[in-house]
Parts: structure tokens; sequence; C-alpha cells
């Protein structure tokens, strides 16, 4: 098989995997059982696909074949009764449970994986691998801890869920608010690693930005009255605005050098609306303040017309609600703008975020802003050894190479 027909089938199956995984917990209500047959269909996959051609339906394949190995599986085992009964099903046609006040299959799962009986992070990390289909190294990225931690972490979610036989249930409608900030941080999360991915392989994955926006569209009409939910979709939509405006030739293309031509004006519309809803609703909160922080940068026309010191005030408030580094650091980032860069790098260098790409890629733009060339070429180098995504590379060694 060539590079590139395999890299055709793993891209293939990678925008399927949420979709897929949440069928097969639905149909057979384990996790290891879900996970193996959806990495048995995708070897079959490997080995068909490249020779008889992409499926016209790859979800409805992947599904049907992932379905036959988990009833093989199940017949191997010879399960108590009920799964051994399943195993002889040849089709998945038995009306559906009820499903109550959560209809999407792949946000059922991520409300039932944010169970209480899993400690907070548990949640994330487990939602991430099973719906975002993330890689543990990159959801270790998005938690800024060590792969080997990531993986125990997950490994532990599984077995308290299968321990403590959390049911695969639909939540009651008086589960959700419970349940609703874990679901929140993972839309944000599988979000990002798609506008900005971890790996070394697409630097823009959009499977997964729009699998988070239609959650949280799904999301915003099941709870419209709860200004996060508002907030986070518009949050998403103003991001995702950005999105065909940030590489370019290879590479990333920050903030202030980008083609505002190019973004796109109906997302900016809506999710101006959804800030004025959240407005409108006057309960602020962290995703709130992110949309309208969003919100002011896509209302300047030029980089030049940014109101930085209303995105500054934004950051001083979304700093009470969410005090983290990550917060600080995009804080200092507009400070530079607005009180210069001598500011700004003041602030950057209490952070502890020596291990974050974005820490040192701050870093070398405002040292290289002060004449610091040195330096600037120091964390620039230190900024593309802690990133593997290759458009930020091609311009952080761009940045660099400008440097004398």
């Amino acid at each position: 098989m060539t590079q590139t027909g395999q890299a055709a089938v793993e891209r293939v199956f990678r925008e399927e995997y949420g979709r897929l995984i949440a069928s097969l917990v639905r149909r057979f209500g384990d996790i290891d059982i879900a996970e193996e047959a959806a990495s048995e269909a995708l070897v079959t996959a490997l080995e068909k696909w490249p020779e008889s051609g992409v499926p016209p339906n790859p979800g409805g394949w992947l599904t049907t074949t992932a379905g036959n190995r988990a009833i093989d599986r199940l017949r191997r085992e010879k399960l108590r009764d009920k799964k051994h009964q399943a195993a002889f099903m040849d089709h998945d046609d038995t009306p559906h449970t009820p499903t109550g006040p959560v209809e999407d299959d792949r946000l059922r799962l991520l409300f039932t994986c944010c169970h209480p009986a899993l400690a907070s992070e548990a949640r994330v990390a487990l939602t991430l691998r099973l719906l975002g289909g993330l890689t543990v190294p990159e959801i270790a990225q998005a938690f800024l801890v060590p792969e080997t931690t990531m993986g125990q972490r997950i490994t532990r979610a599984k077995k308290k869920i299968a321990a403590a036989k959390v049911p695969y249930r639909v939540p009651e409608a008086a589960d959700l608010p419970e349940r609703l900030g874990g679901v929140l941080t993972v839309l944000f999360l599988v979000f990002n690693e798609g506008y900005l991915a971890s790996g070394d392989g697409d630097p823009v994955r959009a499977e997964l930005t729009g699998e988070a926006i239609r959650l949280a569209r799904i999301l915003h009409q099941l709870l419209p009255d709860e200004p996060e939910v508002t907030g986070l979709l518009a949050m998403l939509v103003l991001t995702e605005a950005r999105r065909e405006a940030r590489v370019r030739n290879g590479q990333l293309v920050p903030l202030g050098e980008q083609d505002r031509a190019g973004w796109d004006h109906a997302f900016i519309a809506e999710g101006h609306d959804l800030v004025r809803e959240c407005l409108a609703i006057n309960r602020p909160g962290r995703y709130q303040m992110l949309a309208a922080i969003n919100a002011v940068h896509t209302d300047a026309p030029s980089a030049a017309d940014t109101d930085w010191s209303q995105v500054v005030a934004l950051y001083d408030q979304l700093t009470r609600l969410d005090a983290s580094p990550i917060v600080a650091l995009n804080r200092a980032v507009a400070v530079a703008e607005l009180d210069g860069p001598s500011v700004g790098l003041a602030l950057v260098d209490r952070l502890p975020l020596e291990g974050y790409h974005a820490w040192h890629a701050t870093r070398a733009d405002l040292l290289r802003r002060l004449g610091r060339t040195v330096e600037a070429k120091e964390a620039y180098d230190a900024a593309m050894t802690a990133t593997q995504n290759s458009a930020e590379i091609a311009y952080l060694g761009r940045k660099r190479g400008e440097l004398v």
C-alpha cells in the first residue's frame, strides 16, 4: 500500500471515529468492545480499500464491519445470555430504546462519559479519546501532562466505569446540568485540537472543528437558556470563521497578518448574535468571556483597528473566572499590544509554562520586537521543538530566519 493510500484510509477513519464509537457503545454497551471492533475495522479497511477503492458510504461500511467484528468477539467469549443472544443478530434492526432529552448518539455518549462517578479530568480525557478520536499523545498535549500519565488516567476511567457498572443510559433532564461543565470542556478541547492540531499530521483538522460545532449547536437547542452553552457556540463559530485564513502555503498565519476578506462573515454574524444573547441573560462565564474577546477581534476591520483596551478588560474579567496560566499568557499578548512588548514580556516570564510551545513562541515574538535577537532565536528554537504542527513550525522557522 502506498503512503498516500494509507493516509486516505486513515483520514476517513479519523473523520468517522466518533460516530462509529458512539453507535457501537449504544449497540453493545461496552467501551473495550467498541474500541477493539473499530480498530479491527480500520485494519480491514487498510487491507481492502487501496485495491477496491473507498466505498460510497465509508461510515456505513466501517459501522457494518466493526459491528460484525464485535459480534464475532461476543460469540468467541460466550458472554452472559443477553449479550450472547446479541452475538447472533446479523443486523441491528431492533427498535431503539427511548433516547430521552438527548437524541444524538455522540452527544448522548458524551454526556454518559461525563458521569459524576468519574473524576473531572478523567471524564474529559475519556470522551476526547472516544468521541474526538484523539490519540493519547494529543490528549496529553491538551492537558500539558506526560503521555504515560494520560494513558493511565484513561485506563483508570475505563476500569472505574466497568467496576462501578456505570450504565450507558440516556441521561435524564435532571442529570444534564451536573454534567454540563465536563461536556463543554470536551467540546472546547476537541475544537482546539482541530483548530491547531498537536500531532504531525494535518495542521488543521476540519472534521474535529466541524464536529465540535455540530454538537455545540445541538446542545444549544437542548439548553437554550444556559448562557455558557451559548457562549461556547459563539466562541467556536467566531474562531472557525478565521480558519481558512490561518494557513497559507503551508505556514500558520497569525491573527494580525490574516486576510480578513477570507473570513467567513456568516459565521461572524452568527457569533455576534449569540454574544448578544449572552449579554441579555447577563450571567457571565468563561466561555462567554472568550466569545466576547473573539467578537472584538472579528469586529475590527483591520488588525490596527483592534480595540486592545477592551480585549485586556475582557481578559481581566476572564481571569477572575479562570486564573489559569494559559489565560494569563493570552492576556499578556493583549497587554503587549496596548502597553508595549517589554510590559508583555515581564508578564510572560512569570508564567510556569516552559513546556508549552505557545509560551516560547510568544516570548520569541516579544524578544524580536525588543531587538533582543540572540534570545529571540533561542525562543524560536524552543517553540519549534515543543510543537509537531507542521504549519506552526514553518511559520516559526520563517520568523527565525528573518532575524539577523
